[in-house]
């Protein structure tokens, strides 16, 4: 008989524990911990570096965002999963043959950026009717706010701003986020809900919402929905973790090499790739996700063990 893997509580109760647990990390220990960490080393005003994220900045808000992620976005999770559900966190993370996906993973990441260009770029330039007047000025002074500390962090002078890059963006937000976002709160919508497809969806509204920055909603949106379909025909959470790596680490990579003026390409840009290339990229896409569910098909649903 099939018994759920995450939780026995009712689910909107899981999911409050969630929250509470994940923000109390993200938004309070895990920021305190960075802080108290930067206050060791870093030697300039570390208040006002907070506030004017200037290259000077770069450091201590690294540091401070790595342990906020890893803090919030994975030990009180793990804490959730292994603690309060006495569940096996070995068992929640159960290996199901990830190898062989790895190389269409890549390939669905590298035609999905493509594919999400010309919805970027949409929503990056939407119009609000009058009577939202109010709400648009706030929303594109946040979205400019959040550009800039963007830009700032982005900002690398050297190897090792790279590498501090790659292990905060990439690494600890790629495993923290699906840790959260799909193996906890998709699990919890879809056992709730009975259906996949709700959970897949409002889980990846979620994760948009989360990051405050509405002119990035929706293609955000749809990062989290491919992701949240990724976990779900292949029952096994490193899938979506690598997926998340991998578009958040070749994205600061690019940033990189353009900065570098090693290529022409600017990941920052908000300017939609040609129609052609777009219209090649959804095909090739849709054929790999295709490809990718039939090759899981047969594989046991990770909402459930036996």
């Amino acid at each position: 008989m099939n018994t759920p893997l995450v939780s026995n509580r009712h689910p909107v109760v899981s999911l409050l524990y969630i929250i509470i647990l994940v923000g109390v990390g993200f938004l309070l220990i895990g920021p305190l911990v960075g802080v108290a960490v930067t206050s060791l080393f870093y030697e300039g005003d570390l208040m006002q570096a907070m506030k004017n994220p200037d290259y000077s900045g770069f450091l201590p808000i690294m540091v401070m965002q790595g342990f906020a992620s890893f803090i919030g976005l994975i030990v009180m999770p793990l804490l959730y999963i292994g603690v309060f559900e006495r569940k096996s966190i070995g068992a929640f993370f159960k290996l199901n043959n990830p190898p062989v996906a790895i190389p269409v993973i890549m390939l669905i990441g590298f035609g999905f950026l493509v594919v999400l260009s010309p919805v970027i770029e949409w929503n990056m330039n939407l119009q609000f009717p009058e009577f939202m007047k109010e709400f648009a000025e706030w929303a594109r002074q946040r979205e400019d706010a959040l550009m800039e500390v963007t830009k700032a962090l982005t900002n690398f002078q050297s190897i090792r701003d790279l590498l501090i890059g790659l292990v905060v963006i990439a690494v600890l937000a790629g495993i923290g986020e699906e840790l959260v976002f799909r193996g906890l709160i998709q699990n919890e919508l879809k056992r709730g809900t009975g259906n996949p497809h709700v959970a897949i969806w409002v889980a990846a509204i979620l994760f948009s919402a989360i990051h405050m920055q509405f002119f990035g909603f929706v293609p955000r949106v749809l990062l989290g929905a491919l992701f949240g379909y990724l976990y779900h025909w292949s029952g096994n959470l490193w899938v979506p973790m690598f997926a998340h790596f991998f578009h958040n680490g070749f994205t600061v990579l690019m940033i990189y090499f353009y900065q570098q003026g090693i290529t022409g390409f600017d990941m920052e840009s908000e300017e939609a790739a040609p129609w052609y290339w777009v219209l090649v990229s959804m095909v090739f896409t849709f054929a790999l996700l295709v490809y990718f569910r039939k090759l899981y098909a047969t594989k046991t649903s990770f909402y459930t063990r036996e």
